[in-house]
């Protein structure tokens, strides 16, 4: 983990409600792996007073980037950045995805739900490098939430969209796409990241289909380091259930550890 107050946005990409930025912070990005996360200042004022977190969606030469939605406040803040101002960043922080090289060779599901599809592809392109064979679910509302799907192809990775209204690829939820995959090329692993809902029923298709799979929690995070207990979720281990710290002991975890929350 590092502090550097005064890194640099390079580039700015808006798509609708969606940012793209590309931040310099050269000794940052050479510790990030894909599923490690960033907390950002978002302004310069006491208000508002929280970091706000972020996936860390790729690394290239010294630059971080980092994909969001406008949906609040803080984001509403962070978009109004243009490219040459600088951001006070910690990072990278917390724990990411398995980059096993037993998947070389091997297919993995990379899916990401919305605004979840954001670590996928440092993901993607890390597993790749590995010499695995990643697939990206890319599922969003309508065309206008998958604004990156050009970005994966151009990028040489295989990308199959879904759109809950049909305006785009495959008609109805991401995980509805995967469980076409499944049944069609089952693979070596599932990954995913994206709303809980979507998540708990990727989880429920990797274990029906005996597959190994790490997902990507999300939670509310006060400081991003473990000190404040604001992002805690039930995690099962060695048979014991527990409350853990999104932001220091995740936020990946296995399917094995997770206690998914019941239905209302």
């Amino acid at each position: 983990m590092m502090k550097d107050p005064t890194a640099r946005i390079a580039t700015v990409e808006r798509r609708g409600d969606y940012r793209l930025f590309s931040i310099e912070t050269p000794e940052v990005a050479g510790r990030a792996r894909p599923g490690q996360f960033l907390m950002i200042k978002v302004s310069s004022q006491p208000d508002p007073l929280l970091r706000r977190p972020f996936s860390i969606h790729a690394r290239e030469n010294g630059r971080l980037e980092i994909f969001f939605q406008v949906t609040g406040r803080g984001t509403e803040i962070l978009a109004g950045k243009e490219a040459g101002n600088t951001l006070d960043i910690i990072g990278p922080l917390g724990k990411g995805f398995s980059l096993d090289e037993r998947l070389k060779g091997m297919r993995a599901l990379c899916v990401g739900g919305g605004r979840g599809i954001a670590p996928i592809y440092f993901l993607a392109k890390e597993l790749r490098e590995i010499g695995a064979l990643p697939v990206v679910l890319y599922g969003g509302r309508t065309a206008a939430d998958i604004p990156l799907r050009a970005k994966f192809e151009e990028a040489g990775l295989p990308v199959l969209c879904s759109t809950d209204d049909g305006s785009y690829g495959f008609k109805g939820f991401v995980t509805g796409l995967a469980a076409r995959e499944i049944t069609s090329h089952l693979p070596a692993f599932l990954f995913a990241c994206g709303p809980d809902a979507m998540m708990k029923a990727a989880a429920r298709l990797a274990e029906s289909a005996g597959i190994p799979a790490e997902f990507s929690l999300e939670s509310l995070m006060g400081c991003g380091i473990g000190a404040c207990w604001g992002c805690v979720k039930r995690i099962r281990r060695e048979g014991q259930e527990g409350w853990v710290k999104i932001c220091e002991e995740g936020p990946v975890f296995p399917l094995s550890e997770i206690v998914w929350p019941e239905e209302d």
